[in-house]
Formats: C-alpha cells, structure tokens, sequence
C-alpha cells in the first residue's frame, strides 16, 4: 500500500512495527490498536496522539496525507444507547421498551439493535481499559478472534475474547471466552452457561486528564 512518499515495506522499520500489523491499520481492519503502534505512527507523522486515539482522524488519512490536510472522520449520525452491564445481559427483553439516556453517536452501519456498553474492570487489559467504550451488535455473529459481550452463568454481561472449540456429542458449539488479562480465567461453554449477546463493531478509548 502506497500513501505519504511512503509505503507500508519502507515505512515498517521506521516505525518499528511489523509490516503485516502496520498494513491492517492502514487499512482499517484492525478493530483495537495497540497504544504503542499509535504513539509511533503519531510521533513519527507529528500528528496529536489524541487525535488518532479518540478517532477524530483516521491512521489512512495520516498515512496519505501525512501531518497536513488530514481528513476527519466522520462522526455520524445513527444513536447507539450506552446501556450497563445488567441490562446488555438482558437486552433482547428489554430493548423494545428500552429508553436510553444516554447515547453515542457513530457512523457504522450497524442494526438497529446495537448497543454501547462502558469497559469495566481489568479482565481486557493492555487492550481495553475500564473507561474505554465499546460499540456491540446483536446482529453480528463473531468469528474467530472476534471481541463479543455474552451473558455468563450469573446473567450478567462480560466482555470478552471469542475462541471457537469445535462441536460437541449433541452437535452444539463449544467455545471459550478469553480474557486479555492472564490473571483472569477462561471460561468455556461446554462447563459454564454463556451465551454471546454481540460483537464488537468499534471501540472507542478516551484519554484521561
């Protein structure tokens, strides 16, 4: 990929992230960069870290255009309702009479039966933050890899690592829902009743002052 007199090959080392990595951000098709890959590529561009964290310019429009005439991304105009932990574990009950007070505002095409959900404990980290905000649709089933809420054996939400396990003797899925966090344990479905209420479509993380 091309942009700025540079290109992913060359720019790679002068930023010390690996090309494959620097390619899918570029592109758009890494759903949660890492910090670090963000500080370089603002450093590297004299671009505002806080810029590219909070999404008010995209890292394909710093490539292209380096530190001037950066595009802004667009905001948008479709309201998710920013809901807790209790209620995304009972959404599909609650969100036809649901009445949000508090909202975000995205541009992604995403169902109607969205909703945003704020970071909570540790179990995420380096990832994601408590604080950080997270965009899940009902709609979306996850792949391998993917980021999901699900409900957990207490119906409660949590948010976690989709890990696929194959088909148990009922033919049912077996998957695991895994934390960033070594500290905290993985749970599996063959052993504890989850169930995946979303995926991530976007995460959003504000910088503290």
């Amino acid at each position: 990929m091309q942009g700025g007199g540079y290109n992913t090959n060359s720019l790679a080392p002068l930023v010390d992230i690996p090309q494959p990595t620097l390619h899918r951000l570029v592109k758009g098709t890494t759903q949660s960069p890492k910090q670090s890959h963000l500080d370089k590529i603002a450093k590297f561009f004299d671009v505002s870290i806080d810029m590219l964290v909070s999404g008010e310019v995209s890292i394909n429009s710093v490539f292209k255009n380096g530190s001037s005439n950066i595009n802004r991304t667009e905001i948008g105009t479709k309201k998710i309702p920013l809901i807790n932990y209790v209620q995304a574990g009972m959404w599909k009950e609650i969100i036809k009479d649901f009445d949000a007070t508090e909202y975000l505002l995205t541009a992604l095409d995403i169902s109607d039966k969205a909703f945003a959900l704020t970071i909570k404990g540790e179990s995420m980290l380096p990832d994601f933050k408590e604080g950080d905000c997270i965009v899940i649709d009902t709609e979306v089933h996850p792949l391998p890899g993917d980021f999901v809420v699900a409900m957990n054996g207490s119906n409660e939400a949590t948010f976690k690592k989709y890990r696929p396990r194959g088909i148990n003797e009922k033919g049912q899925d077996v998957f695991e829902l895994v934390p960033l966090n070594d500290d905290y344990p993985t749970i599996r479905s063959d052993i504890e009743p989850i169930k995946i209420i979303g995926t991530m479509m976007e995460h959003r993380r504000y910088r503290k002052r």
